[in-house]
């Protein structure tokens, strides 16, 4: 089994009023990973995610490769994981 591992993700760009968080949430459920994502105030994106990191890099690579939205900068820093997660939620 894949060691589990846990990322912060900050994205700007074309990433809000495109369907971001609409299909990182469709992805992290067929990826079965968890985590949430969230618009944030200055039209940027923040998400966090946790599974597999293979996993992690294809759900991330089929963002970056939508053709609707379009990342500029991305930003990633590991973070410790949350024990007990089920789900992958957008927040508000």
């Amino acid at each position: 089994m894949d060691e589990m591992v846990r990322y912060y993700y900050f994205f700007t760009g074309r990433v809000q009023s495109v369907g971001f968080r609409y299909k990182a949430s469709f992805l992290a459920q067929a990826y079965k990973l968890t985590g949430f994502v969230k618009n944030e105030y200055d039209g940027s994106v923040s998400l966090e995610v946790q599974g597999p990191e293979e996993t992690i890099d294809q759900f991330v690579e089929e963002l970056r490769t939508d053709r609707v939205i379009r990342i500029y900068s991305m930003s990633k820093e590991r973070l410790d994981l949350v024990v007990g997660e089920k789900d992958f939620k957008v927040k508000f």
